[in-house]
């Protein structure tokens, strides 16, 4: 066999040469193919953990939205927020309800010009449209550096605060009252006893002369009548209930009708009553509260002398701030309604427009509803009528299983002032 010349082995060593290095780099290259795969690998698990964290936190942060904006949205608070040149952002539906304008239309509007365009002064307090009473609390909104970023306007519906406000005034105003009217009666009661003796002695003296005879009667009527007007301003002043027990509702309510009967047949009214079957009895001094219906049927007839129709229903309900049991009797009429400048007014003694009227049939109605613990609402609308509502607070842990279904009070005995 031939020995390979010198220059052939020497070609021979560099291509082996050559196969060695291209081995070498190719494992290397296989190697650093792999270590990338493998870092690969280790970024896509990164990606995929970080991808699937921050898919975690923008669902949170979309729950949390929307559950930002579900208690926005329930808020009877009206929210109204502006940017910092003070255009209307955001704002809920209570904000839309109080204002009675849409969302479209708040949306951009200058928050200043919202305020004077639907918000008039209402004598110390805006007045929503709709007449509500309001107050409006301001805050600066800011953002993480602090900074002033808009205004945040809240909008209160005080309604509910005015009417306590004007119940403890009127209770206030009518205990003065009552102290002053209380002393009167019954400095009024000791000469009015001497006049009825002389009277009776003047009758027993002239019975064999009927023509004077009348005379003393007629003094004794009077004073009977003044008697009466005395005994009711003593029921304003001394409100309380001797004898609750319960009372079955339908007994109460047509006692109460029949009593005023003489008014609903002669003003051509019509009587629909409405008795829920969750109230089959009331825990109430049953004579005092039979006056109470009878004064407020008498002051619906007196409101419709054209006619009309009264409406007396009775339900079941529980007080929003303690969830107490509470039992509603509704007096409605379909007369002119009330003057909103006659309506703080109302439960004065001896406030009327009428001329006919003592100004104490009301009083009287409050008087008692606050000795069983109950307050009286009246919601009216001029010409289209008036609702007298008696909310009596009802026991809970006595039952109406024997009620009392005597009855206690005859029409003698209940004095009605009209």
């Amino acid at each position: 066999m031939a020995q390979p010349s010198p220059a052939g082995a020497c070609e021979l060593d560099l291509l082996q040469d050559a196969f060695r290095s291209f081995d070498q780099a190719a494992t290397t290259l296989q190697e650093s193919y792999q270590t990338l795969t493998a870092r690969l690998e280790r970024m896509d698990l990164e990606l995929a953990a970080s991808n699937e964290a921050l898919r975690l936190n923008l669902k949170e942060n979309e729950e949390m939205r929307s559950h930002l904006s579900a208690i926005l949205e329930s808020l009877t608070t009206g929210v109204i927020v502006a940017d910092g040149a003070g255009a209307v952002i955001r704002c809920n539906r209570s904000a839309e309800m109080l204002l009675g304008i849409s969302r479209n239309r708040l949306l951009g509007r200058p928050i200043a010009s919202v305020l004077s365009d639907y918000l008039p002064d209402g004598g110390g307090y805006p007045i929503a449209p709709n007449g509500i009473p309001l107050s409006l609390s301001r805050a600066v909104l800011r953002n993480n550096a602090g900074e002033s970023a808009g205004t945040i306007l809240l909008l209160h519906d005080i309604s509910a605060v005015r009417r306590l406000e004007e119940r403890l005034q009127r209770r206030d105003r009518l205990a003065s009252m009552g102290e002053m009217v209380g002393r009167i009666a019954h400095e009024i009661r000791n000469p009015l006893g001497s006049v009825e003796l002389f009277a009776s002695m003047l009758r027993r003296d002239l019975r064999d002369d009927p023509e004077r005879r009348r005379y003393a009667e007629h003094i004794s009527k009077a004073v009977e009548a003044m008697d009466r007007l005395l005994s009711n301003l003593l029921v304003c002043t001394k409100p309380n209930c001797p004898n609750a027990g319960w009372h079955r509702t339908d007994l109460l309510v047509q006692d109460a009708l029949a009593l005023a009967k003489h008014a609903t047949v002669r003003g051509n009214i019509t009587v629909r009553v409405q008795l829920a079957p969750a109230v089959p009895a009331l825990w109430c001094d049953d004579g005092q509260l039979k006056q109470v219906l009878v004064n407020l049927i008498l002051n619906a007839a007196q409101a419709m002398p054209g006619g009309g129709a009264l409406t007396l229903k009775a339900g079941r309900d529980h007080e929003a701030a303690s969830g107490q049991p509470v039992a509603r009797l509704s007096v409605s009429d379909t007369g002119a309604g009330i003057q909103s400048d006659h309506r703080s007014r109302l439960f004065d003694p001896f406030f009327t427009t009428r001329e006919e009227g003592t100004g104490l049939g009301l009083a009287i109605v409050h008087a008692i509803v606050e000795g069983h613990r109950g307050r009286v609402e009246v919601d009216s609308e001029v010409g289209r009528g008036s609702t007298f509502t008696v909310i009596l607070p009802q026991p809970e842990h006595a039952e109406p299983s024997a009620i009392n279904v005597r009855r206690s009070v005859s029409e003698k005995t209940l004095t009605v002032e009209r």
